[in-house]
């Protein structure tokens, strides 16, 4: 497995599509451990037109969000591919979710994720998101791979 997933490759793994696929990049992945998420914010994002248009921020649902769909990419990529076929993961929990700084358009906003323990299909996670070295939010949170629905 390589230690790198471009959006391309993320997209081979999450159901997720634009604009709700918020995660550019997985870089410094450890299988079934831990991944950097590169999200690029831009003004271009979709929520800089409604979210604060004169001073946009990204809300911070978002980011637990692409907290989320990176968790997902470090599982989906370290689990067999039989086994992840056909499958979602759902958020289940959102714990301890701090929201330190804003997020600001034009960053490039690093999630450092770590996946705590799973039980079956139950898998615990923290993150840290950090702009230029300072911490703007950090969580943890639960997800739970499930039958996608045919």
């Amino acid at each position: 497995m390589t230690d790198t997933l471009n959006k391309n490759q993320i997209k081979e793994l999450l159901p997720h599509r634009e604009p709700m696929l918020l995660i550019d990049e997985l870089v410094n992945i450890k299988k079934l451990k831990s991944a950097t998420a590169i999200v690029n914010v831009t003004k271009n994002s979709f929520f800089v037109q409604g979210h604060f248009p004169d001073e946009p921020v990204m809300p911070g649902v978002l980011i637990v969000e692409a907290f989320g769909q990176a968790a997902a990419a470090l599982t989906a990529a370290g689990i067999d591919k039989k086994t992840y076929e056909n499958k979602l993961v759902f958020l289940m929990t959102i714990d301890k979710a701090r929201f330190r700084n804003p997020v600001i358009p034009d960053c490039k906003l690093e999630l450092n994720i770590e996946a705590v323990r799973s039980h079956g299909r139950v898998w615990k996670y923290k993150g840290e998101a950090i702009v230029k070295g300072k911490k703007m939010a950090d969580a943890q949170w639960a997800a739970t791979i499930v039958d996608r629905k045919k």
